[in-house]
C-alpha cells in the first residue's frame, strides 16, 4: 500500500486549504482512512476518518465543523477539507490507512493504522 499526501501549503487564517491523499496498490474497500497531524515538538494527533466506503466518519473536536473528511472511489483519495484555519492547525499532515474496521475507541490512536503517508506540511499565519 503506498499513500502520498499533497496539498499542503501556506495559508491565512480563516483561510482553506484541501489536503489529498492517494492511495494505490490494495483493493480499499475494506480500509479506514485518517488524517493526523503532527506539530513541532508535539505528538502525532488525529484530525479525522472515514470508511472507504464513506458512510462513516469521524473527527477531533478540535476540528468538528471546520474540516471535512471524503473519499473519491473512482480516483482512489481521501481528501481532506480544511476551513477557518486557525494558527494551532499548523502541522505536517499525515495520512493513514488500516486495512481492517477499526473498534471506535481506538479509531484515533495513530498505532491503529498499518499505512502512512509522507506528510504534507500546512502553515497557517497571522
Amino acid at each position: 500500500v503506498q499513500l502520498q499526501a499533497s496539498g499542503g501549503g501556506l495559508v491565512q487564517a480563516g483561510g482553506s486549504l484541501r489536503l489529498s491523499c492517494a492511495a494505490s496498490g490494495r483493493t480499499f474497500s475494506s480500509y479506514v482512512m485518517g488524517w493526523f497531524r503532527q506539530a513541532p515538538g508535539k505528538e502525532r494527533e488525529f484530525v479525522a476518518g472515514i470508511t472507504w466506503s464513506g458512510t462513516i466518519t469521524y473527527y477531533a473536536d478540535s476540528v468538528k465543523g471546520r474540516f471535512t473528511i471524503s473519499v473519491d472511489n473512482f480516483r482512489n483519495t481521501v481528501n481532506l477539507q480544511m476551513n477557518s484555519l486557525k494558527l494551532e492547525d499548523t502541522a505536517v499532515y499525515f495520512c493513514a490507512a488500516r486495512s481492517l474496521p477499526v473498534a471506535p475507541s481506538h479509531r484515533d490512536r495513530p498505532n491503529s493504522y498499518d499505512y502512512w503517508g509522507q506528510g504534507t506540511e500546512v502553515t497557517v499565519s497571522s
